[in-house]
């Protein structure tokens, strides 16, 4: 990594996202799972499923309470060390942040508190209610937030005025229903629901091993296996439509995953595993399946992928327009409220969408139109990441997503054959699945983040550009401070999650009606 305030801002951005990360899944997944074990109290009044309810819900507070801590400190940092990001784009990704904020964060907090204190004051449809406005309020929450992300990705609805320098929004709808942003939402959500259940299938397979809380966790499995099922299997598809849109929207990124240097002859391969080689610009040891690149990628036979080299030849083509961009813009902005010449602000219509690309070369010259070829040829290649990690992270998160479906249709088949505590071996299995899902999804983080790079929003704004002016100092002052800080949390949320899964569900002291004999029922 490069010692400069680019990478090292760009290095805590990562580093607090994911750690932020690890919580926002199992919240998302938790808090639909603690709503389903409420609903089936109601519709029966076995209590056991209110210690269930209540149990989980336990666990979802102690994580919900730190994701929502270390979210704080994210929305922070986009003022703090990426000031020009903020100013640039802030008409358009504030929007979303504060419709965030004042609606979704409110709305869950406000039922969290009726969740954990109202068991007593409320009625049973009551309490109900509030759970799943709590379920509600989360995933409505990570609506708003990848709404935003998913322009970053696609920017859509959106256009730059010249005399403020940023983008402002034409038209909230596109925003809003942005194709991208909406994969993202529900891949992002169903990927959550797999932590989750993952999460509850290990903790209860460990109760059974130990033959504590027995009839609890049985339960347990059997809603986590039959919930987790139809979530790995929605994961698998969602994630397919958001790498279609990928292909149609960041062909660049797409060639990085899948290391198509060249493109080839349709329908392309999917290449297993192997060893990109950036520098030689090819994959060694590749280990390749005929046609399937083709059909997953394009969703088509004919459709070709294309490779990074040809990416690159379009990359130089948009760096020239984006000068024609730059230089008009420059004139614009010198004509003040004067008249502008009708050549100049047409030379700038019909280029600025390539603006961002003339925006590279400030890397290597202060003035882009002073940029030599060779420099717009450093510029172009720029425009891809570096290809083995999105290569392998992206085959990491797939590999363990077919596993957890593999996984949970196990465990469903087992629940519904009531054969659950017959093979020890697989409960061990699932307790030593927990970490699995957070592996996946952090990986998914990865490639969308990472594979987005050079740019901070998509063909528009390179990272370089949207940084602060601080000095290195207190970047890695503050990336030391984060660093102590969220180990010490991740301690805490460990110590008090770990304790509460030791001492298990609290005993419910009034049994099901249906349950108490009539012996002991005294006569009229």
């Amino acid at each position: 990594m490069e010692f400069d305030i680019v990478s090292l801002s760009r290095f805590q951005f990562a580093m607090t996202a994911l750690y932020h990360f690890l919580f926002v899944p199992l919240t998302l997944g938790l808090s639909v799972i603690v709503a389903i074990m409420e609903t089936v109290y109601v519709m029966t009044g076995r209590r056991i499923w209110r210690q269930m309810t209540k149990f989980w819900g336990t666990l979802f507070g102690i994580n919900f309470v730190l994701g929502v801590a270390t979210g704080l400190v994210m929305e922070f940092q986009f003022g703090m060390n990426w000031s020009y990001y903020s100013h640039y784009v802030g008409d358009i990704f504030g929007a979303p942040l504060a419709i965030e904020g004042l609606m979704a964060f409110f709305l869950e907090a406000t039922f969290v508190g009726l969740f954990f204190f109202g068991w007593d004051r409320m009625s049973k449809v009551g309490h109900l209610t509030a759970t799943w406005c709590v379920a509600f309020g989360s995933n409505f929450s990570a609506l708003w937030i990848l709404i935003a992300n998913g322009w970053m990705q696609n920017p859509v609805g959106a256009a730059f005025n010249p005399q403020t320098m940023r983008m402002e929004v034409v038209d909230f709808y596109a925003v809003l229903f942005n194709p991208v942003a909406q994969a993202k939402f529900v891949h992002t959500v169903s990927a959550g629901y797999v932590t989750a259940s993952v999460f509850v299938l290990g903790v209860s397979a460990w109760y059974v091993l130990k033959g504590r809380h027995v009839e609890l966790a049985k339960r347990s499995l059997t809603v986590a296996a039959s919930f987790g099922l139809a979530a790995s299997l929605s994961v698998v598809v969602l994630g397919d439509e958001s790498g279609y849109l990928t292909t149609e929207h960041q062909k660049m990124k797409l060639a990085a995953m899948e290391a198509v240097w060249r493109t080839e002859s349709v329908p392309a391969p999917f290449t297993i595993v192997g060893f990109p080689d950036q520098k030689a610009r090819e994959t060694h040891y590749a280990v390749e399946i005929p046609w399937v690149g083709g059909l997953i990628d394009t969703r088509s036979l004919d459709t070709p992928v294309e490779g990074i080299e040809e990416l690159v030849e379009r990359a130089k083509g948009n760096i020239r327009r984006g000068l024609i961009a730059f230089d008009a813009l420059q004139k614009i902005r010198a004509a003040g409220t004067g008249t502008v010449d009708p050549e100049v602000r047409k030379a700038f219509e019909d280029n600025g969408n390539l603006l961002g690309y003339g925006l590279l070369l400030k890397r290597y010259v202060d003035d882009p139109r002073q940029a030599t070829p060779e420099q717009i040829d450093k510029a172009a290649w720029d425009t891809v990441p570096e290809v083995a990690p999105l290569f392998w992270t992206f085959r990491i998160m797939v590999g363990v997503g077919m596993f957890q479906i593999l996984l949970m249709s196990v465990f469903f088949v087992l629940s519904a054959r009531r054969m659950l505590d017959r093979y020890p071996a697989l409960l061990w299995v699932a307790v030593l699945s927990i970490p699995l899902p957070w592996i996946a999804v952090e990986c998914g983080w990865f490639v969308a983040e990472f594979g987005r790079q050079p740019w901070v929003v998509e063909g528009l704004l390179p990272t370089a550009e949207a940084v602060s002016s601080h000095g290195i100092v207190p970047v890695l002052l503050t990336i030391c401070g984060f660093a102590i800080i969220y180990t010490i949390l991740i301690i805490i949320e460990m110590s008090l999650m770990l304790r509460a899964i030791r001492k298990g569900p609290e005993p419910d002291e009034q049994p099901d009606a249906e349950l108490i004999p009539a012996s002991v029922v005294p006569a009229e």
